[in-house]
């Protein structure tokens, strides 16, 4: 049959949205429904970004949602979360935000998380200049299942049997300094013989076993393997480990215990734990916190 325009007429043109972006009043700009990487089968991979004001290019902080790897969205937080500003005091100190989306675990097993977020930084590096970005002056940070996930992509850098095959696949997706929020950073350490109770009534089964399979109770190397843990070199990039000392969900001992291996293995690490903070640092959201995390990056992406 003779081309008629047929095929180009229904063909999916995500790079429609590059252009759909807004000015907002304190002069950033804002990228609401980037699509960063199309997979059949599934929702496209979205995420959103603001840029400060003034041509950059400027540093990128790219922020992983928590939700135990089978909640949660990029567009909107807890109230401990909100309370903290995370958006606005990033944006007053210099940095862009993106906010990234990624296959929850009843959609997609692991290591498909793992490849989205890599999708969405090699995504964001290849556009670094029509968004005014640094690409040399990417920061990762996450947040719960997020902060493992932000540690994951820090570790694994452009090793090829980490990144996957969704998106741009071009490009780089290491990043320059990491930031890890309460993460899990051994999943093999959790309770895995089926006797564990729900968590304080958030998270009702066992998320772990559900991000790498059907919640059966998965191998502990398998679940080992999935772990930050695990893939520690000295290659790292910088690490600030942020944990409340009171974490109910994720014990603070976790980031004790990737912030150590990083020291062994000769990679820069620093490690904050929060007095009186809960998950979410809930009971000490304060100032301070943030503070902490934006001189960090100030060091670190200088």
């Amino acid at each position: 049959m003779e081309n008629d325009g047929y095929t180009d007429a229904l063909a999916q043109e995500p790079q429609a949205l590059l252009t759909e972006h807004f000015p907002l009043a304190d002069g950033s700009r804002y990228w609401p429904t980037l699509a960063y990487a199309l997979t059949i089968g599934y929702r496209p991979m979205m995420l959103d970004l603001r840029v400060p004001q003034g041509p950059g290019p400027h540093p990128l902080v790219i922020y992983i949602h928590g939700g135990a790897w089978y909640l949660g969205t990029p567009k909107y937080n807890n109230a401990a979360l909100r309370a903290l500003r995370i958006e606005d005091r990033l944006l007053d100190a210099g940095y862009a935000m993106a906010r990234i989306s990624y296959r929850l675990s009843s959609e997609a097993k692991w290591p498909a998380q793992l490849h989205d977020c890599k999708a969405a930084v090699r995504f964001l590096r290849h556009h670094a200049g029509r968004f005014a970005l640094d690409p040399d002056r990417f920061a990762v940070m996450g947040e719960s299942a997020g902060g493992h996930l932000a540690a994951m992509v820090a570790l694994t850098g452009d090793d090829p049997a980490h990144e996957g095959e969704i998106g741009e696949t071009g490009t780089s997706s290491a990043v320059q300094a990491a930031i890890n929020w309460y993460g899990a950073t051994d999943l093999s350490r959790f309770r895995t013989d089926g006797t564990r109770p729900p968590m304080q009534g958030i998270v009702a089964h066992r998320p772990e076993d559900l991000l790498v399979g059907d919640g059966s109770e998965a191998p502990r190397e398998t679940l080992r393997q999935a772990s930050p843990v695990a893939h520690v070199t000295a290659k790292a990039p910088p690490f600030l480990h942020q944990h409340g000392d009171t974490d109910r969900l994720v014990t603070h001992d976790h980031a004790v215990q990737l912030h150590q291996l990083l020291c062994d293995a000769g990679a820069p690490s620093e490690l904050d734990i929060v007095s009186g903070a809960d998950h979410c640092f809930h009971g000490a959201t304060s100032d301070a916190i943030l503070d902490r995390t934006i001189a960090f990056l100030n060091a670190r992406l200088a």
